[in-house]
């Protein structure tokens, strides 16, 4: 008897349909462990680097910028990932000493005290890091930042200046992270991860004007080294400068300069790094741009700080002069010293005890804060690079000095190829 067709080809469309249902779920198993949220840590193998001591001259290039921590380690962020690696002093980065990666959220900000690395990620996720052997310490869960990644090639925004994430000390030396800028602004103890305080952010107050305008500056904040976290507010018809105790997080006093109703905007001045530390803040309303000390919740005037491009290291603040630098005491606006370049110079950083100037012809020059001596002075350049470059973002700390180097013209809107001056953008150097 014949077999139907249909019969003689069931076994092959059994298999067929087998095969079919094997590769479908293959794929989905790929697809779940690519797209699917991820977490990988690799903690540190080797010993930890020895402190770096800088020696005046230029380190090297780096493709990203670097933060210091501990003097012992680099901590670097891209999109997804925070690494580190060691001796500060390397001249190229080298194998991640430790990393830390999270997907699919992007990293938000970075911050480091003492030995501890916060990260904070895209989903509102806080990691604190060992400094030392790249572990976990603690994480919560936190406000979400509203942004992803905005470090560009370097990472630079996002290490250097990371938006609403701030450390702290509190008048008893506490260690406390602050996260602010977003839907409420907490306080956290840095050393245990525990919530310390939690204040809602009322958007129709924290962003209006007396006459309905958006108040610049509205929700920025600082941390002073007196323990508060001052933040600008603009309720009732006025604009003013809030601030809150960073170890309860409770009100502490209201400033508003000069006592005016006009909407104010509110820089850091003399902060250790990014908006934390700060000894000092600068405003500018109706136009006027003054300087002040921060002392208490009461800040003084500091006319010597007045000008939008003086810096404050230690009791100096030091401002462009003529083709050089003009050093005066912050209390008294007394001369302390001057420096006059050859040609146009421009104030790069500071560190404490140390101004960084780089001069018309390339060099760098450091010079000694109190006195306006030169340090050290060398050509800031690396191996064949070209010398005509602008500073994007500058950092200095422990002796080192970091800076983006910016194609000319610069160019904001165009691709990193074109923005930066080369494929290791960030010249390093001890001074």
């Amino acid at each position: 008897m014949a077999t139907p067709n249909g019969a003689r080809n069931w076994p092959r469309t059994a298999v067929a349909i087998v095969v079919a249902g094997l590769l479908l779920v293959g794929s989905a198993v790929i697809v779940y462990r690519v797209l699917a949220p991820a977490e990988v840590s690799t903690p540190a193998r080797a010993d930890y680097p020895a402190p770096a001591t800088a020696r005046p001259g230029v380190v090297g290039t780096l493709n990203a910028a670097p933060l210091v921590v501990d003097d012992r380690i680099r901590v670097y962020a891209t999109t997804r990932q925070i690494r580190a690696d060691g001796p500060v002093d390397a001249p190229t980065r080298r194998t991640p000493y430790w990393s830390y990666r999270r997907w699919p959220a992007q990293v938000a900000g970075l911050v480091a005290e003492g030995g501890t690395v916060v990260t904070r990620w895209s989903d509102g996720e806080l990691v604190a890091l060992d400094a030392r052997t790249g572990t976990v310490r603690w994480r919560v869960a936190g406000p979400r930042p509203g942004h992803g990644y905005l470090g560009r090639r370097t990472g630079a925004a996002t290490v250097y200046a990371p938006t609403g994430l701030y450390t702290a000390r509190t008048s008893t030396g506490r260690p406390v992270l602050v996260v602010g800028e977003t839907a409420d602004r907490r306080g956290i103890d840095l050393d245990s991860g525990r919530e310390l305080w939690r204040l809602a952010v009322v958007p129709t107050c924290s962003d209006r004007g007396p006459d309905g305008e958006a108040a610049a500056g509205a929700g920025q904040g600082l941390i002073t080294t007196d323990g508060f976290f001052a933040v600008l507010d603009g309720c009732a018809g006025s604009v003013e400068v809030k601030f809150h105790d960073v170890a309860t997080g409770t009100l502490a006093g209201r400033w508003r300069p000069d006592g005016s109703e006009r909407p104010v905007q509110v820089s850091p001045a003399g902060c250790t790094a990014g908006r934390s530390g700060c000894r000092a803040l600068r405003t500018v309303s109706g136009g006027v741009t003054r300087g002040w000390l921060v002392e208490g919740t009461r800040p003084v005037p500091a006319p010597a700080l007045d000008a939008p491009a003086a810096v404050l290291v230690d009791d100096v603040a030091v401002a462009p002069g003529g083709t050089g630098l003009v050093g005066r005491s912050v209390r008294t606006g007394a001369e302390l010293w001057r420096w006059s370049g050859a040609g146009q110079s421009r104030l790069i950083a500071a560190q404490p005890g140390r101004v960084h100037v780089r001069t018309a012809g390339g060099d760098l020059v450091t010079l000694d804060a109190a006195t306006g001596v030169e340090r050290s002075r060398f050509p800031f350049t690396y191996g064949r690079d070209s010398t005509t470059w602008s500073p994007g973002f500058a950092y200095a700390a422990g002796g080192f000095v970091a800076v983006e180097r910016l194609a000319e013209p610069v160019d904001p809107a165009a691709g990193d190829d074109r923005y930066y001056l080369a494929a290791q953008p960030v010249i390093l150097a001890g001074t």
